[in-house]
């Protein structure tokens, strides 16, 4: 491992949370991606009198895929770029503001992106967070624009130039009906640059884009076991402006994007846009209207476009309602929706109670985190030894929906991040999950505190994600008495790397943190005897490895440690290293002189003894190394606590290639966690836990400590 990179990594991801802490990454300050500043990048166009060309989106075959979608696939095969001004006379931005049926699909199985794009269209104020004002191809175009995604926690500005596959004079990808309005297509670009490519965009769930355009949360419906009141349900996020997707599951390959005798498409994904009521032979009934966003395609069924249903309406109200274009767009009875679509995916903008008429904002609170292995991978409660190192977050339920109830309703989304940009490298999306734990007296109230094996194997779980499954985000609503809670996000198995976030939203006002051990470190007391104290063997033993001048030198200890450690048969080692012997010396070095004395060379022989005897009871399995999860009880009895984040840290920079950790990298580990300790503690006088630093101190400090 690099050790400077690797240290400048670690800067870095400080600097960028202290810019996030800020307010970086609201949607009125988006972070820049790829560090593209859209005003300064269309300034230089404009004064070059040169249109864009992002080179770092280039109109190549890698930012069309890498597989259906690659360079010999027959898909691409004579695609060539072009801007919209080369496409058509006169290109538009926008035409009569954006509306569902500027959305058409091309040669790519994004249906899901094009359903969240037709629902982002019935509500101006969620489109132009998304598509910002003032971009056109009038006066001042540069062949530049930007868009703005909402990405786990933050909102991202994603610039692109207007160059545009096409293939056979048509554009290949996403197109408006008319063909001159293009602010679909620029969109479509530019979340297939922020996913890697366009063929990354290839299958997926609609919530999933529903969130990036929104930062809301999604809940799923399965319409099987649809709830009594799921029509309101719909008619309340409707008029909230709420986003809508709705799918017909398929049971084989073969079925993929089948249609139905009656022109549903299966596997496919649509957007609900609309609900209704209407009188049709004396009894009210219930519509859906619903869009296939190919632009065509519609239901045949009762109430379609010229279907006789319509015949029975009152005339203003059916001119009101019925079209008869084939635009993609359909109504249907809410009872043909529930028997012949599988599931409804809502996407709650403000995060309003749904199972109640009342309209009430959400409490809510979002967590970034990560699984490492080695880590925090546990993986799920099957893997009980691993279980527990999963990062643990902690919500107060405090107040029941209602007076005389004992339960609090609240909803937990477990997201991955960034797995679409992972495609190319042939990783999808992990298998995830979350448990919930009811908090015992003894920790209630307690934050400082990452519970430990023992919590898990003697508490059954109070809830759980109805899945764990290969999903971007798994999300459920749940009730529980009120009470101090545990969620526990995991993948699947143990080991498994990712990314994400966790978002808790509660109906009524609910505290939650991440629960994560305080930063301690409870040395024992160290007894340093005078020469005469000291035992007449050791001392001549030091004499005979000290040599005349009676100080043992860093090359000196090297030799010893090793020389000592090769005996035990029972420990696998590489052997001390020269950096590993200097920072001994440095932590025991109390005159300066860079060597030790009899009575220093005690002290650490003392203490390496006792780290001996603390690698030996925890090393479990008696493999002569050390697991993580030993290695993170090891560290807790030599008397340091360490958060989620610094135990990462060291196992990044302790463990062997396989995740062991071998005892000469335990002693150094734990002799650099002291020293630095000890070195904080000195320079903290009024021990109010924070010291400052000139450049010079700083570096004296890293490099020597």
């Amino acid at each position: 491992m690099c050790e400077p990179m690797y240290a400048t990594g670690v800067a870095a991801s400080l600097r960028s949370q202290w810019d996030r802490d800020e307010g970086l990454g609201q949607n009125h300050n988006a972070v820049k991606f790829l560090g593209q500043d859209y005003e300064s990048l269309r300034a230089q166009c404009s004064q070059s009198r040169r249109p864009f060309e992002d080179s770092l989106f280039p109109c190549t075959a890698s930012s069309l895929g890498f597989n259906e979608l690659g360079p010999r696939s027959s898909k691409t095969h004579g695609v060539c770029w072009k801007r919209p001004t080369e496409i058509c006379r006169r290109p538009e931005f926008i035409v009569d503001g954006a509306t569902r049926t500027d959305i058409c699909q091309g040669a790519l199985g994004d249906c899901w992106l094009l359903a969240a794009i037709a629902s982002l269209t019935l509500n101006d104020n969620l489109l132009h967070r998304v598509v910002p004002h003032g971009q056109d191809f009038g006066q001042g175009y540069a062949g530049i624009f930007h868009f703005q995604f909402w990405q786990f926690g933050e909102w991202v500005e994603v610039v692109i130039d207007d160059r545009l596959p096409v293939k056979d004079g048509k554009l290949l990808f996403v197109h408006s009906a008319e063909g001159t309005e293009f602010w679909s297509a620029l969109l479509e670009k530019a979340y297939a640059k922020l996913n890697g490519c366009y063929e990354a965009l290839s299958g997926g769930s609609t919530s999933e884009g529903f969130e990036d355009f929104t930062g809301g949360v999604t809940e799923m419906y399965e319409l099987r076991k649809a709830p009594p009141d799921l029509y309101n349900i719909i008619s309340r996020a409707v008029e909230r402006g709420s986003l809508l997707g709705c799918s017909i599951d398929i049971t084989n390959t073969r079925d993929m994007e089948s249609v139905t005798f009656k022109k549903l498409v299966k596997g496919h994904a649509y957007s609900v846009t609309g609900v209704d009521e209407v009188v049709y032979r004396g009894n009210l009934t219930k519509l859906v209207r619903i869009r296939n966003p190919w632009g065509e395609v519609e239901w045949t069924g009762a109430w379609s476009d010229n279907s006789r249903e319509w015949d029975s309406v009152d005339r203003s109200i059916r001119s009101r309602l019925q079209n008869r274009s084939e635009d993609g767009e359909f109504w249907m009875s809410f009872s043909d929706f529930l028997r012949e679509f599988s599931r409804l995916e809502l996407c709650n903008l403000t995060a309003d109670a749904l199972q109640n008429s009342q309209l009430k904002k959400w409490s809510s609170s979002l967590y970034q985190g990560e699984w490492r292995k080695g880590s925090t991978a546990g993986g799920c409660r099957n893997f009980p030894a691993t279980f527990w190192l999963n990062p643990q977050f902690k919500i107060a339920l405090q107040h029941p929906d209602s007076p005389g109830q004992s339960e609090c309703s609240f909803l937990v989304g477990l997201m991955q991040k960034d797995r679409r940009k992972k495609r190319r490298e042939g990783k999808d999306m992990e298998t995830i999950g979350f448990a919930v734990n009811c908090l015992h007296s003894q920790f209630v109230g307690r934050s400082g505190v990452h519970l430990k094996r023992e919590f898990f194997l003697t508490n059954a779980s109070s809830a759980r994600s109805e899945l764990f499954i290969n999903l971007r985000e798994v999300s459920s609503r749940l009730r529980l008495p009120a009470g101090e809670y545990i969620i526990v996000p995991s993948t699947f198995e143990p080991h498994k790397e990712a990314d994400f976030v966790l978002r808790v939203f509660s109906e009524k006002p609910a505290n939650s943190e991440e629960l994560d051990d305080d930063i301690i470190a409870e040395l024992p007391t160290e007894t340093r005897l005078d020469e005469s104290q000291i035992d007449q063997g050791f001392k001549n033993l030091f004499r005979q490895l000290a040599g005349p001048d009676m100080e043992i030198s860093v090359t000196e200890l090297q030799t010893i440690l090793n020389r000592i450690i090769s005996k035990h048969k029972d420990l696998k080692t590489d052997g001390f290293t020269k950096e590993a012997c200097r920072s001994m010396i440095n932590l025991m070095d109390t005159d300066g002189s860079g060597k030790l004395g009899l009575t220093e060379f005690h002290v650490l022989w003392e203490k390496i003894k006792r780290y001996l005897t603390i690698f030996r009871q925890f090393d479990l399995d008696k493999s002569g190394t050390m697991s993580s999860y030993e290695m993170r009880m090891a560290l807790d009895s030599a008397g340091f606590k360490l958060t989620n984040k610094l135990f990462q840290l060291i196992i990044l920079r302790y463990t062997e290639a396989d995740m062991s950790v071998d005892f000469d990298n335990f002693v150094t580990c734990l002799v650099r966690l002291e020293t630095m300790y000890k070195s904080f503690k000195t320079m903290d006088t009024d021990n109010d836990q924070v010291i400052s630093l000139n450049f010079f101190q700083w570096i004296t400090l890293t490099m020597f400590a």
